[in-house]
């Protein structure tokens, strides 16, 4: 296998170990976690996607992340995407989950949130531009950059979690 995750049920208990590949070809749920980053004014991390990837090439996005490993919890998940991704060590705090149907297929996902108080050192595979917006310049970003839908889908319920306010899909809380 070359990726291996576990496979789970509509409750997120695990089924087996399936290759991440061919859940996603075949529509398997499985596991993700996601990460919001915040800096110490309460600004979030954003970046865009380099325009190699095979999955959503030059896109903007606010979570950062990816597949839980087998045996791994969601917050160890996401704390070793921040590691992998942006080169920083730093507590993640688990928010939410839920069953995100996704644009290319189903998965678990995770929601966490985490201050960054240094600097980043992003991973160039991974990330091909990266800046601190407040709120409102990233409701005025997604207006005019593409983003990834299934990161606005999550950071429109990181929005609804962290403000109480009720969430209207697509739009960043708006």
């Amino acid at each position: 296998m070359d990726e291996p995750v576990e496979r789970v049920d509509d409750q997120d208990q695990v089924l087996t170990v399936v290759d991440r590949g061919e859940a996603i070809r075949r529509g398997w749920l499985h596991r993700v976690a996601t990460t919001v980053c915040r800096d110490q004014q309460g600004r979030v991390l954003v970046y865009r996607r380099p325009e190699n990837l095979s999955r959503f090439p030059g896109h903007h996005e606010v979570m950062f992340g990816g597949a839980v490993d087998v045996g791994e919890s969601y917050e160890q998940a996401a704390a070793r995407e921040l590691v992998e991704e942006l080169g920083v060590h730093v507590p993640v705090r688990f928010l939410f989950k839920f069953l995100c149907q996704g644009a290319i297929s189903p998965y678990w996902l995770g929601v966490h949130e985490a201050v960054i108080t240094g600097e980043v050192t992003p991973d160039p595979q991974e990330v091909a531009w990266h800046g601190w917006l407040t709120e409102a310049e990233l409701r005025d970003a997604v207006r005019q950059w593409r983003f990834v839908p299934d990161g606005q889908e999550a950071f429109a319920r990181y929005l609804t979690h962290r403000h109480g306010l009720p969430r209207m899909p697509g739009t960043l809380g708006r």
